[in-house]
């Protein structure tokens, strides 16, 4: 057997093993949800098609949730209605997996490339140890948008805007059309100055929006009148798996939390993510860019359920893109990998449910808002680096990367030249 092959034998042998581990922690570890937000969509589609009912009215038997998205979404899932359950399930996970692999792959195949590896080879670990997230799993498992969602604005501002076509922020807007927190993608196209992509965003979801209101004025009404404000539809704020600075705030006093507290914490969150999303931009790093604002989105949204934290999957990657970057056995390459490898082991754990009933005390609040903490900690520290815009090695004599101050003291010393069934359904303010 040739040098080669024997290479691809044991990474086919390798990846074997991992979807076999994976496999088996899945199946003990993972909760099942049986589709129960897709269960909330279908029925409610099916009774606005086929009942003649009104799509907001409809509550799922036994339960207080009921269709929450704006009338554009009933416009886009509307073949659904049309569909046998067993077809709906098939298709719902299908989109996601198809969704997932395709951006997965955008993100990690300019890291296979830089370090040479086979690129199939990195796709397959990455998507196994994707199928072990958390959040993934929960998004499957709900039969939920989330992935979709990210696939739409990650078109954008990984592909389009990037290559400078007039086409970036369509992605974006019908994001923003189907689901309103993807706005804050508008936001930061905003803030960084690209008014084309942010106008064209804004265009396309304003005329979806008008769309829906055209085909179905009854149910907009109803949306933007009353069921966008009705929060009953939601959840409580201090349930476990709203894992925002919302639900943080919301568990130091479930009976009256703090608004203005969480306005401050917002505005700071704010703050630090122009300053920083500026910085990625100016450096050319779209990708940073990106994650950075998915990661604000999980922070400032009211309502960011534990299944929406999949808009952390660009940060995590980019984190090992950094890892990779800097040079073989840096105090910068351990510290990274160690970063990437905490947060992704917190968030495949389910650790926040051993606070469900109970989160008061010092413990309580630690434990209860583990992944709040590891979206604060990527907001604060995920490194900017001007030659990812190149997919390429750091450019020999000069700097690899732009980053927080703590981020690059960690590796001065060592640093050359070349360093380089409680569940809630989420509503339209909620993330994903």
């Amino acid at each position: 057997m040739s040098q080669g092959a024997a290479r691809t034998f044991r990474q086919v042998v390798a990846v074997a093993a991992l979807a076999a581990a994976v496999a088996w922690f899945v199946g003990v570890f993972a909760a099942r949800h049986g589709f129960f937000d897709l269960r909330v969509y279908y029925g409610a589609l099916r009774y606005w098609t086929h009942d003649g009912g009104q799509i907001y009215d409809y509550l799922k038997p036994m339960t207080q949730y009921g269709f929450t998205y704006p009338p554009f979404a009933a416009l886009v899932m509307l073949p659904m209605a049309y569909l046998s359950w067993p077809v709906a399930v098939t298709v719902s996970v299908a989109a996601s997996v198809v969704v997932s692999v395709v951006l997965i792959w955008w993100l990690v195949d300019p890291i296979a490339r830089r370090q040479g590896w086979a690129r199939w080879f990195a796709l397959a670990v990455a998507l196994c140890l994707a199928a072990a997230f958390e959040p993934m799993r929960e998004t499957v498992n709900f039969g939920q948008v989330n992935m979709l969602l990210l696939f739409l604005v990650g078109a954008d501002l990984l592909r389009l805007l990037p290559r400078g076509s007039r086409w970036a922020g369509v992605g974006v807007g019908l994001a923003t059309a189907i689901k309103l927190t993807p706005g804050i993608f508008i936001v930061y196209l905003v803030v960084t100055r690209r008014w084309w992509a942010a106008g064209t965003a804004t265009v396309t979801a304003a005329a979806a929006t008008l769309l829906a209101g055209a085909l179905f004025p009854d149910a907009s009404r109803e949306f933007w009148t009353a069921a966008l404000w009705n929060t009953d539809r939601v959840g409580e704020l201090a349930f476990i798996s709203n894992q925002s600075l919302r639900g943080m705030v919301a568990r130091l006093a479930p009976e009256h939390p703090s608004t203005l507290l969480w306005l401050a914490l917002v505005l700071g969150a704010l703050a630090i993510w122009a300053r920083r999303s500026r910085t990625a931009v100016a450096a050319g790093d779209e990708a940073a860019g990106f994650a950075l604002t998915g990661v604000l989105m999980c922070l400032v949204s009211p309502v960011t359920w534990v299944h929406h934290l999949v808009w952390l999957i660009p940060a995590l990657i980019l984190l090992v893109d950094d890892a990779t970057a800097a040079p073989a056995g840096s105090r910068r390459r351990r510290a990274l990998l160690a970063f990437a490898a905490v947060a992704y082991a917190l968030l495949i754990s389910r650790i926040v449910w051993a606070w469900e009933e109970d989160f008061a005390g010092l413990g309580g609040f630690l434990g209860s808002n583990a992944y709040v903490w590891v979206s604060i900690a990527l907001l604060l520290l995920l490194p900017v680096r001007p030659e990812r815009a190149r997919s390429g090695p750091a450019a020999p004599g000069g700097p690899s990367t732009v980053e927080p101050a703590g981020v690059a003291q960690l590796d001065q010393a060592d640093r050359g030249p070349t360093a380089g069934q409680r569940h809630r359904i989420g509503g339209p303010l909620a993330v994903g």
